[in-house]
This record gives C-alpha cells, structure tokens and sequence, in this order.
C-alpha cells in the first residue's frame, strides 16, 4: 500500500501520508453508512420507547394513586402504587427524549460526514447519477477520466 503512494509523486495524500486505495474507500464508506443506520435505528426504537411510556403515563394520570401497580425492574416483577411509579416513569420519559436528542444529532453529524466523505472520494451510488451522467460526457474522453477517479458503490 505505501509503495503504490511513493511510486507517483504527484499523488494526493490524506494528512495521515497514506492514500486509501478504492477497496479502502468503499469499506470506510461502507462503514460510516452502517453507522448512520445504527444511529438511525436506535432512535426509531426509542422514539416507540419514548410512546409507550407516554400511553403508559397518560393511562396512569387517570388512575387513583393508591392503586396497586406493577413495574419490571430488572427483569422482575415488582409491586408499587401509582403514586411511585408515575414519577419515575415521568424521569425515564425525559432522560429518554434526551437521549433521542442526542442521537438525533449524531446522526446529523453522521449524515454531513458521510456526505463529506463521497464529495471527497467521488463516490457515486448505484443508480443514483445514472440518469445524469451520460447527457454530461458525450466525449470519451472526459467520461473515461470520470470513471477512473470516481468509486461505484452497490
């Protein structure tokens, strides 16, 4: 890898000294779009989280406060009232939103990355320019030294 980057002297190279070769760009590539649906499908789960307890909470307001209620904890089954399990549902609810927050903006970051990333590499997705490209390089020239720069990705 590093004999490919000192055999071509007017190669670009990241501030690391290396270059990545396509096969490297595509698996980082790969790697910051499974990030981005990691994030994304964490934040889905806990937004449905974040529902029920907001059905939960909701149900619970209505209830008398000296009703018995029940609550896992770790995995067991535990005897309450309403009266102590509606506060720390109300807590669970906020630091819940929070952390959809949170992510909510990893996945920005995430997303503004990745889109760095192809920007810079020239990555183009399956399908995704098909339809602009050939319109744009009519002369063989420019479409061969086009694809040649770019990486294709499935």
């Amino acid at each position: 890898m590093a004999d490919n980057a000192k055999g071509r002297p007017g190669a670009a190279a990241p501030p690391g000294g290396k270059a990545l070769t396509a096969e490297q760009v595509v698996a980082r590539f790969n790697r910051l779009r499974q990030e981005q649906r990691g994030l994304a499908s964490k934040a889905a789960e806990l937004e449905l989280e974040l529902n029920e307890h907001s059905l939960v909470i909701e149900t619970l307001r209505e209830v008398d406060p000296t009703r018995k209620c029940y609550r896992m904890v770790g995995g067991i089954l535990v005897e309450r009232t309403v009266k102590e399990v509606l506060p720390a549902l109300e807590n669970n609810k906020e630091q819940i939103s929070k952390i959809i927050e949170t992510l909510n903006q990893q996945l920005q970051t995430k997303g503004r990355e990745l889109n760095d990333f192809r920007e810079k590499h020239n990555i183009r997705l399956m399908g995704e320019d098909d339809q602009k490209q050939p319109p744009k390089e009519n002369a063989e020239g420019a479409g061969a030294k086009t694809s040649s720069a770019g990486v294709l990705v499935s």
